[in-house]
């Protein structure tokens, strides 16, 4: 297997509480903050989360650059728009994880079809995410 390259996607969500959206992603998931850049009012203007080799980019709703274009899972009904998939080699300790944090499971964990095992989840703020040990670079 050849060495994955660098990550030219990159998600990026819109939080109401993105601190809190912040800690609960590393606490629930697992990421580590790469870079967080606050406003003077203690929202976030720009945030980067790192999980293995790739990232997703946060900010705080309300201070939305691009508010024409996009918008919260609130805002839009409880519905999204998007999901992210991330690879996990121990789905059933992530899915372990993810609960005892909290985490919506939306699609039991299970064995799929395409190979491996995998479960979705919502955050607080209603994001899905889909954490599966089927790796697509392999």
């Amino acid at each position: 297997m050849t060495a994955r390259p660098h990550p030219t996607v990159t998600p990026s969500m819109l939080y109401h509480d993105a601190p809190r959206a912040i800690a609960w992603l590393e606490q629930a998931f697992g990421f580590t903050p790469h870079l967080i850049v606050p406003n003077d009012d203690g929202t976030i203007a720009h945030c980067q989360m790192c999980f293995g080799h790739g990232m997703v980019m946060l900010s705080s709703a309300e201070n939305n650059a691009h508010s024409e274009m996009i918008t919260s899972v609130r805002v839009a009904g409880g519905i999204g728009t998007q999901s992210v998939c991330l690879y996990v080699e121990d789905v059933d300790g992530h899915h372990a994880r993810a609960l005892a944090a909290g985490a919506v499971i939306t699609l039991p964990l299970q064995d799929v079809p395409y190979g491996g095992r995998a479960f979705s989840c919502r955050d607080p703020e209603g994001h899905v995410w889909h954490f599966g040990s089927y790796d697509p670079w392999a």
